[in-house]
């Protein structure tokens, strides 16, 4: 069964500062199975954010998806988060 999966309030204006700052981003909220919400990617460097709503919690399949993904992907709160992560790294 498909059905639309929901999207944390802060998702599009994180997306719209990191397409400001030069990044392209696809929103990857609907593959689901803890799939983090964002792909974003400049000068061949990619991340990947799982957005959270403040006070926001992990599921049990975002947990496994941190537990055993091997490169990079971040919990952000705010796009002021994603700016500082793809700044430091």
């Amino acid at each position: 069964m498909s059905y639309h999966r929901k999207t944390d309030k802060n998702q599009q204006e994180i997306i719209d500062v990191l397409r400001r700052i030069g990044y392209t981003v696809i929103s990857l909220h609907a593959v689901g199975n803890g799939c983090p919400d964002i792909l974003a990617g400049k000068k061949g460097i990619n991340y990947l954010f799982e957005v959270k709503s403040e006070g926001g919690q992990l599921n049990e399949n975002e947990i496994d998806h941190f537990k055993t993904w091997r490169g990079q992907s971040h919990v952000i709160y705010s796009a002021e988060q994603a700016i500082e992560i793809v700044e430091r790294l």
